[in-house]
């Protein structure tokens, strides 16, 4: 086993693992450097979607995603296709999920079509995103909350009934704007577009400001690492502490990437 450094502040490369067949001792290697590195990348693993689940389940249950599609019979894989007539590559950065009361702890994504260009995958540190935040922007979110709403994004394909039914089954979160990681605890930033409707108990126009502000420190290039894509690369990285976002720049080629999601705990 070997790991190579991808950036500096985060993401590995590693080598010298069939993902197919990973033994206690790779498992527990694995595990470490997660913690260590945020992302880890792992090359021409040939893995059958149930191998897939069977290795995400080394980590924790995996979640059954209520609104996104999966291939037949493997509800745990959400199927990520774009191509010239569909675009689901997920371009804002976000954490998956952060609209569960306990959001995803860590997702899994291996890639089984690659465009010839494009569609990529870039990672942002999210504690590191936080330390270099101004210490009076620091002050002011260290205690805030965030309400995260899944009908920003999955909402806009329903009908107003349907909307209302998932409301009931998924409201709305409250989760801290700056979590800390319950293993490592490193604080880092937990607001995204896609999901966060608003800063809870401040006015809309400092919300706003705030939200705009988090943002811009994550889309810093410095604290980032880019992964590009082939077929049979598994990509796996830590939602608690890494935001991510896909470049959607392969049209009209086809883009099909498959993902376990692990069920994680309730931010603090």
């Amino acid at each position: 086993m070997k790991t190579n450094l991808i950036s500096g502040y985060l993401g590995a490369e590693i080598t010298g693992i069939n993902l197919a067949k990973p033994t206690s001792l790779q498992i527990d290697y694995i595990n470490k450097a997660w913690l260590d590195h945020k992302v880890l990348v792992f090359r021409n693993q040939n893995i059958t979607r149930e191998q897939h689940i069977e290795f995400g389940r080394n980590f924790g249950n995996l979640e059954i995603h209520p609104f996104a599609p999966s291939p037949d019979g493997h509800p745990e894989i959400v199927k990520i296709l774009s191509n010239d007539k569909v675009q689901y590559a997920a371009s804002n950065w976000h954490s998956d999920v952060t609209w569960r009361q306990e959001p995803s702890m860590g997702s899994i994504l291996h890639g089984r079509v690659i465009p010839d260009v494009g569609g990529d995958t870039s990672f942002a540190n999210t504690a590191e995103a936080y330390n270099r935040l101004e210490p009076d922007v620091k002050n002011r979110v260290d205690s805030l909350n965030a309400i995260h709403d899944f009908t920003r994004t999955f909402g806009q394909r329903m009908t107003s009934e349907e909307r209302k039914k998932k409301q009931e089954e998924y409201p709305s979160a409250r989760h801290p704007v700056i979590r800390t990681h319950p293993v490592t605890g490193e604080r880092g930033i937990y607001t995204n577009r896609p999901f966060v409707s608003h800063i809870e108990g401040i006015e809309e126009k400092e919300s706003q400001h705030l939200l705009n502000t988090l943002e811009r420190a994550i889309l810093d290039p410095s604290i980032q690492c880019r992964v590009k894509w082939e077929i049979d690369t598994v990509v796996m990285w830590d939602n608690r502490i890494v935001q991510h976002h896909a470049s959607n720049d392969f049209y009209p080629q086809t883009r099909l990437v498959e993902r376990v999601t692990i069920i994680g705990d309730r931010p603090v």
